[in-house]
């Protein structure tokens, strides 16, 4: 019998839900909630403090921190789905095709997914993305195709254990082809854990493309991401503590958000 959620717990549990969404409208929202221009300078005004006219300070060339802020919460989240969506389509692929077919396919798939998972992911990233150059379009690429054999993993285990379903036997035997059984009869019954990868992914992927950016490989000035507003200001945190903590705080509570969401969903689906 499941435990009963505690109304502590659902009401930490709906805030982690409406964080990333009101960080995702906002972000879609951004010239209508700001009037100030992200790029926009005023060197009169610089590191102004939060103010009525400026509720989240000015960084060093006058920029309104706030504009910034949501701004580059486009480009965060952009990375964030778009690295996830080509790791859950490798990840679902190749754990499919692994478990499925079985033989020398899946002990070459598992033998890959060991090497990668003994790499250290993220300093594969940084000397892709540095051989590569920094840009956002690399940066979706490097996470994703990186980031994938864990998924691979656990949808592999996934379909071992539904292809000895009856049903799945009951399909072989009326003679139903593979791309069917695997499409309509195994894959449907893996989608759950691999949404909550999406979920959990999202998070991770957020931290990995705000340390790459906070490394100077990541989105390159004046574009706007938090990795990068984050490592502009530290220069400035006994002058200027708003050009850190803004950044910062936007980086940990969404992570945090997408990994209570995650932990719950687990938890929902039994995975």
């Amino acid at each position: 019998m499941k435990k009963r959620a505690s109304a502590g717990e659902k009401l930490l549990l709906y805030s982690a839900f409406m964080v990333p969404a009101l960080f995702i409208a906002a972000a879609l929202a951004a010239p209508k909630i700001s009037s100030y221009s992200p790029y926009g300078q005023n060197l009169k005004e610089r590191f102004a403090p939060p103010s009525s006219s400026h509720i989240m300070g000015t960084d060093e060339f006058g920029r309104d921190v706030f504009a910034r802020l949501i701004y580059a919460g486009r480009v965060s989240m952009a990375v964030a789905v778009v690295a996830v969506v080509i790791s859950v389509f490798i990840g679902t692929a190749l754990g499919l095709f692994a478990g499925f077919f079985g033989g020398w396919a899946d002990s070459l798939i598992v033998k890959l997914i060991d090497i990668f998972l003994c790499m250290p992911v993220f300093f594969l990233i940084l000397m892709v993305v540095a051989f590569w150059g920094p840009s956002v379009r690399n940066i979706m690429l490097v996470i994703g195709v990186t980031s994938w054999p864990g998924l691979a993993r656990l949808v592999r285990a996934q379909v071992l254990s539904v292809s000895k379903r009856d049903y799945i036997s009951a399909a072989r035997s009326l003679g139903y082809g593979r791309m069917r059984i695997i499409f309509v009869h195994i894959l449907p019954n893996v989608l759950a854990p691999v949404f909550v990868a999406c979920v959990l992914g999202l998070g991770g992927a957020i931290l990995v493309e705000s340390g790459i950016s906070f490394l100077g490989l990541g989105v390159q000035p004046p574009f706007a991401s938090w990795g990068n507003m984050l490592s502009s200001g530290r220069t400035y945190m006994g002058t200027a503590w708003w050009l850190s903590f803004w950044p910062g705080m936007a980086i940990f509570i969404n992570v945090l958000a997408f990994n209570l969401v995650g932990e719950h969903l687990k938890e929902r689906f039994g995975r």
